[in-house]
């Protein structure tokens, strides 16, 4: 038996949260410092934490940096700017028009190092002509509603957008530019992560149209009229991406490998079931629940415990007006699906510490979760109230600012039956 499960299970997240860390990880990706002038943008919650890491292994650079609030970080020379998210602000408007600015009139003798992470979709925000920052506001918080999967809703924002889809590398042309970024979408497609600033995208405002009727989403005017006008998106192939260099130097499928290597040493068997789950946050929990306990039904006393580790990114379809996010919602209808079966404890929690907008990572759920609490939890569950139900017992999983972001992380620990 494993002495003090959720505090194991807390270590495994810790872990994977390491070795995502910009410090530990981003000079082993940087080229020698070129000759010349150096401009430094970037969106993003990691986004501070790898300005912070190039000016280590650089020196102090001319740069600015859009990160989340309460995620700067002290800099020698680039500029850190906080501003909201998930949905975005004046602040972060007014720092997108400023870094537009900052590189425009650049030269192919200058160089452009752009720092992406998850959370540039709102943090880099500059709406498409005749689009107000209000009307850009109500279609992000009706796209985070609507339980769409994070590739469909990039497609909706970068066509409502003068700087996703390959635009903001377009408006540094023909500076050469290097975009490091750490992946937070599942299959860690560049397109898809911030939106792909820095990336060409071939859909069309037909694409996000099919996203619009699918998930039913409610558009202002403004937004309508947007998608009958000509895209700024930028095609592959397109001469202005051609002196553009792509790479994801951290993923979550490091941070997952880490997290099981960290739980083998502890003499636990474990299995990765992907990095790149999508799905709504309840369904996969149950999916999970009847896979946790069909492993249990083959372990005997003896047997070594079994952890079931996966990322990716969960959604939630919002049906009530409670705190919540997909991780939070995932160990609540997890815990509800295991009923209490003993042996078996769970952790889910965003490698960023922020789940859904709430200042929690996630929560950890075991066999006494729902003692005296079932009619709570289920009320919860149904009014997406997770993180208050979670608050309420004391099983919040609270890190703060991570400075990075490489996707939800889920364990899944199993144990034979006492």
């Amino acid at each position: 038996m494993i002495d003090q499960p959720p505090a194991l299970l807390r270590r495994l997240f810790d872990r994977a949260v390491e070795v995502a860390d910009p410090m530990r990880t981003l000079a082993g990706s940087l080229p020698p410092k070129p000759e010349g002038r150096i401009v430094v943008v970037g969106a993003g919650k990691a986004r501070a934490r790898m300005a912070e890491a190039v000016e280590a292994a650089w020196g102090p650079c001319e740069g600015l940096v859009i990160t989340r609030y309460g995620y700067a970080r002290p800099c020698q020379g680039i500029e850190i700017v906080e501003a909201a998210h998930p949905v975005p602000d004046q602040a972060g408007a007014d720092a997108t028009a400023r870094m537009l600015d900052l590189l425009s009139g650049l030269t192919e003798d200058d160089f452009v190092l752009a720092l992406i992470s998850g959370g540039a979709s709102a943090l880099l925000i500059s709406p498409c002509d005749g689009v107000s920052l209000e009307d850009k506001k109500a279609v992000n918080s009706a796209l985070l509603a609507s339980g769409a999967p994070i590739g469909k809703m990039n497609i909706v924002r970068k066509h409502l957008s003068r700087v996703k889809g390959g635009q903001l590398a377009a408006a540094a042309y023909p500076a050469r530019m290097l975009a490091l970024m750490i992946s937070d979408v599942p299959g860690d497609d560049p397109a898809f992560i911030g939106s792909g600033p820095t990336v060409g995208d071939a859909s069309g405002v037909d694409d996000v149209r099919a996203v619009i009727e699918r998930w039913n989403i409610d558009l202002p005017p403004s937004v309508r009229a947007a998608l009958d006008r000509p895209t700024g998106v930028i095609a592959p192939g397109d001469p202005r991406l051609s002196r553009v260099e792509n790479v994801i130097y951290a993923a979550p499928a490091q941070s997952l490998a880490a997290a099981a290597e960290r739980a083998q040493a502890e003499g636990i068997e474990t299995e990765i079931l992907g990095d790149a789950l999508e799905g709504e946050a309840r369904e996969v929990a149950a999916d999970m629940a009847r896979r946790a306990l069909d492993l249990q039904a083959t372990l005997t006393a003896g047997d070594a415990p079994r952890l079931l580790l996966s990322g990716g990114e969960l959604t939630v379809t919002r049906r009530g007006d409670g705190s919540g996010g997909p991780n939070a919602e995932f160990c609540l209808a997890l815990a509800l699906a295991l009923d209490g079966a003993p042996g078996i404890h769970a952790i889910a929690c965003d490698t960023d510490g922020v789940d859904g907008a709430a200042e929690v990572a996630g929560a950890i759920i075991g066999p006494e979760t729902l003692k005296g609490h079932r009619d709570d939890a289920e009320r919860a569950l149904a009014s997406n109230d997770a993180h208050g139900f979670f608050g309420r017992i004391g099983a919040q999983v609270v890190t703060g600012p991570t400075l990075t972001n490489v996707n939800d992380f889920r364990a899944i620990l199993v144990e034979a039956k006492p």
